[in-house]
């Protein structure tokens, strides 16, 4: 018995350590507001701006909160994986966890800041892990994209309000 605990610890100390740790983190500048921003990241329902999240079984109308675990369908692989919401600041920052891969733990903060030039939208993933480089690898060109087409969602939305206020300003010749 003492010969076999020194030999799985001598295999242990002399195994290489496979844990891999990528950190990978987007910066956009938009010109809608850290409101519409905001609201495009919050609504779990409709993640129809995200190129690597298909839908989720999220209802229409829940806010964010942290504890919160729903399921989302990836667009690669139609394959269900899990979603754990670990911090929420209102409007400023959201981290989820993605729970489901297996040998790599994933972990997403989207972070929003305002400035004079409009709205800074940090998208931040986190990759750790013996399988990280094997997942990073497919996930990296989809991954630059995230902060780009949130933001270009919410100039598109900032857009649509305007429209609709100045449909409905419109007045006809015949109005007094």
């Amino acid at each position: 018995m003492a010969i076999r605990a020194w030999f799985s610890k001598e295999i242990q100390r002399r195994r290489p350590k496979l844990d891999w740790t990528l950190v990978n983190r987007y910066r956009v500048l938009t010109p809608a507001s850290v409101d519409l921003t905001w609201k495009k990241i919050s609504d779990l329902a409709d993640f129809s701006w995200h190129p690597l999240i298909a839908r989720t079984n999220v209802p229409y109308g829940l806010v964010p909160k942290p504890g919160l675990i729903y399921e989302a369908i990836h667009r690669l692989i139609p394959l269900p994986f899990r979603v754990f919401v670990e911090g929420v600041h209102p409007q400023q920052l959201l981290s989820v966890r993605i729970l489901g891969l297996p040998g790599a733990e994933e972990r997403v903060t989207f972070q929003i800041e305002s400035s004079v030039c409009g709205t800074y939208i940090s998208y931040c993933v986190m990759m750790r892990g013996w399988l990280a480089p094997f997942f990073w690898s497919f996930l990296k060109g989809y991954a630059s994209k995230v902060a780009q087409q949130l933001a270009e969602a919410a100039e598109a939305e900032s857009l649509n309000l305007v429209s609709k206020r100045l449909r409905s300003r419109r007045k006809t010749c015949l109005d007094f």
